[in-house]
């Protein structure tokens, strides 16, 4: 044996094993971490006003009433942040694909044919749909687990870019 890696069935793998940023019909995908950061930026910014409302007015959501049962407050809260969510970051859905935190890291919202997604599609599927499906008892927690899981498989996909046949790209 000449000890070459061909020949040698015990040595390391030779394959190039660096991350590149895949492309695809829609363009250069946009990297986990700024979609994470884009998330967590609208988090901040929701927390932030619905913080403001709680100290202006007597609606607190982090202070839920449940005297009417936890169900109710559930789905007003969702409806409270489905409101502050469009108010937010409507005109940048409807006119880019973005929402404040997509638009500061650059990145934005595209149909998986690189095409411009509606609005209709980026609330109505990617928000509504999800939020539901998150609210759903025993399996709410698990079906927002592995939509958050699925950005770990080759296309960068969630759940809800499936679901709203859309794809997170660079801007």
């Amino acid at each position: 044996m000449s000890g070459t890696s061909e020949e040698n069935r015990y040595a390391p793998p030779l394959a190039q094993v660096a991350d590149v940023a895949p492309t695809n019909a829609a363009g250069t995908l946009a990297g986990r971490g700024t979609r994470l950061g884009a998330v967590l930026i609208d988090g901040v910014i929701a927390s932030a006003l619905f913080g403001l409302l709680a100290w202006l007015t007597p609606i607190n959501i982090f202070v839920p009433d449940l005297s009417q049962g936890i169900w109710l407050a559930m789905l007003r809260n969702a409806l409270a942040g489905f409101v502050f969510f469009v108010g937010v970051n409507g005109y940048l859905l409807a006119t880019r694909g973005q929402t404040v935190g997509k638009m500061l890291l650059k990145i934005r919202i595209v149909r998986s044919d690189g095409s411009r997604a509606s609005f209709g599609r980026l609330v109505g599927l990617r928000f509504v749909v999800n939020t539901l499906l998150t609210l759903a008892p025993l399996v709410g927690g698990i079906y927002a687990l592995v939509d958050a899981l699925f950005i770990f498989r080759a296309p960068r996909r969630c759940l809800h870019d499936l679901i709203a046949d859309t794809v997170v790209v660079q801007a």
